[in-house]
């Protein structure tokens, strides 16, 4: 499977968010407890994820039939996200990402049913909670830096859901401003490389096996 992931970065890892988006509110910020750490090279800065200003979505088309086959996108939003980012401003090629770990037990969205289901029967977040993405490569990182440009790159690395590792490669869009780091990234995986099936349940509903994932952050400087 492709899994080249469209990124528009306007702050720097499971359908379209308009839709079911009301009785969000209220949405933990826990975060894992710990992720590696991305060395910082002479002249690099490290930068840490904001959870409360970051978040990881999930979008995946659903039909709904006990409604007489309505489609709908289902969306659920957490914003359990820990990670790290390295910027090197006189040597932009030396900037590299840290394992980003996410707690996907976390994911809310319109339906608590749902929400259960996810946890406890399909995706069994409830026992394997943390997803990581570590990155093994970075391509398109400018020779130059310029305060406040956005930067096209392409991140390749291998994401780890429940016991299943698939190669994955986030094309993204990232910008630095002042202490600020910020991004969004998007990709579309599907359900079964992960081990696990679309959620049906005869007679009511029946979920698409793509799932389409965002992350958007907010990273500042380590203390």
């Amino acid at each position: 499977m492709n899994r080249r992931i469209s990124t528009v970065l306007a702050a720097a890892v499971l359908v379209t968010v308009p839709v079911g988006m009301r009785g969000l509110g209220g949405l933990s910020s826990a975060v894992p407890t710990s992720a590696p750490r991305a060395e910082a090279a002479a002249g690099g800065q490290r930068f840490l994820i904001v959870p409360g200003e970051s978040q990881v979505i999930y979008r995946v088309g659903e039909t709904l039939i006990s409604e007489g086959n309505r489609f709908n996108v289902a969306v659920g939003i957490t914003r359990a996200v820990r990670g790290e980012v390295v910027v090197d401003r006189t040597n932009p090629a030396a900037s590299r990402v840290g394992t980003i770990s996410v707690d996907i037990s976390q994911f809310q969205s319109d339906s608590s049913r749902r929400d259960n289901a996810i946890r406890g029967r399909w995706l069994e977040s409830s026992r394997y909670p943390i997803v990581e993405f570590v990155p093994t490569r970075i391509d398109g990182l400018p020779a130059q830096y310029v305060e406040g440009r956005d930067i096209a790159v392409r991140i390749s690395g291998n994401l780890k859901v429940r016991t299943e590792v698939q190669p994955t490669t986030f094309e993204a869009t990232v910008r630095l401003a002042g202490n600020e780091l910020r991004g969004t990234a998007s990709a579309k995986i599907l359900m079964t490389d992960f081990g696990f099936e679309p959620p049906s349940i005869l007679g009511i509903l029946r979920a698409q096996n793509e799932v389409e994932v965002e992350f958007r952050f907010v990273a500042r400087p380590a203390p």
